[in-house]
């Protein structure tokens, strides 16, 4: 399965508003149009695991994820703050790109790890940073990811 085919349009912001990185978790998860407690849940959960260590990979890029009850399937969002924030990434470097991921505890097509590799690989392309800060519509997002994503 490429990325492209996991990425819906609606779960896609290209001006996150945020500015700091629990506001910038809460817009992420409040892309996958769950209901509020959920919403909740999932944004505790995702801090846990920041607490765990910065999902933030480099060159502008973080990947938050979890596991989590609240969904029964593989949800993915994208996120883009172009002014970028501190989110402890692994360079230092201020984040402007943020996939996150979110898998249920127990996932039958076994794809959370396959995800987070390919989003990882993709984000490796010395490329991509600028060709997402450059993108102007979801529509050019996912085109992207057709074109250069695994």
């Amino acid at each position: 399965m490429r990325l492209r085919e996991l990425f819906t349009a609606d779960a896609v912001e290209l001006d996150l508003e945020s500015q700091d990185k629990d506001g910038v978790l809460k817009e992420l998860v409040g892309l996958l149009d769950l209901d509020e407690k959920s919403e909740g849940i999932l944004f505790k959960t995702l801090k846990r695991r920041e607490n765990l260590g910065s999902t933030g990979i480099g060159k502008g890029i973080a990947i938050p994820h979890c596991r989590s009850l609240v969904v029964n399937r593989l949800r993915l969002a994208y996120g883009r703050k172009n002014t970028g924030l501190d989110f402890n990434a692994i360079d230092s470097a201020p984040v402007k790109n943020f996939f996150l991921i979110i898998a249920p505890p127990l996932e039958v097509s076994n794809q959370y790890l396959p995800v987070l590799g390919k989003i990882a690989q993709f984000a490796k392309d010395p490329e991509v940073p600028t060709m997402l800060s450059e993108l102007g519509s979801v529509q050019a997002f996912l085109k992207l990811l057709d074109e250069k994503a695994p």
